[in-house]
């Protein structure tokens, strides 16, 4: 593998994570929104990611000396989350309420946004790490080749 593919399988990983965190923000700050554009309350987006370029295993075996798996990560797609409901609060004074006083609230659960933000940020930070001490070998070999 050669430094510069170091640098940018490290790169891939800091976007795709500063992403996901851009998303994890995007439902935090809809929360309370019960209607949106379409007239139906915010729905929790949830990013999915994939390797930027795979090596098929025969391929490897084929070519040993240009064989390399990875090549960091991509946003494969931003979905719905179709699984979990909306939650339901008894408000017949809200706009938005049904005939029964329910108004439906965007499913998400600050919890787990929080618990997946910290999870985004360890791995941005590990990402950077990587980058960082990629340089750093760099830098060193730059020194020795004086």
């Amino acid at each position: 593998m050669s430094l510069f593919q170091s640098f940018n399988i490290n790169t891939s990983g800091l976007t795709a994570q500063r992403f996901r965190m851009d998303v994890i923000s995007e439902n935090v700050a809809n929360v309370t929104t019960t209607r949106t554009e379409d007239g139906t309350p915010y729905t929790r987006k949830i990013v999915t990611f994939q390797e930027k370029r795979t090596t098929p295993f025969s391929r490897v075996l084929e070519h040993t000396r240009e064989a390399f798996l990875g090549n960091g990560v991509k946003v494969s797609q931003v979905s719905d989350d179709t699984v979990s409901d909306y939650i339901m609060k008894y408000e017949p004074s809200h706009p938005d309420a049904d005939e029964n006083g329910y108004v439906s609230y965007p499913n998400v659960n600050i919890i787990t946004e929080m618990t997946n933000m910290i999870d985004a940020s360890r791995a941005y930070e590990a990402n950077l790490t990587a980058f960082e001490t990629s340089k750093a070998i760099a830098l060193k070999g730059l020194e020795l080749g004086k």
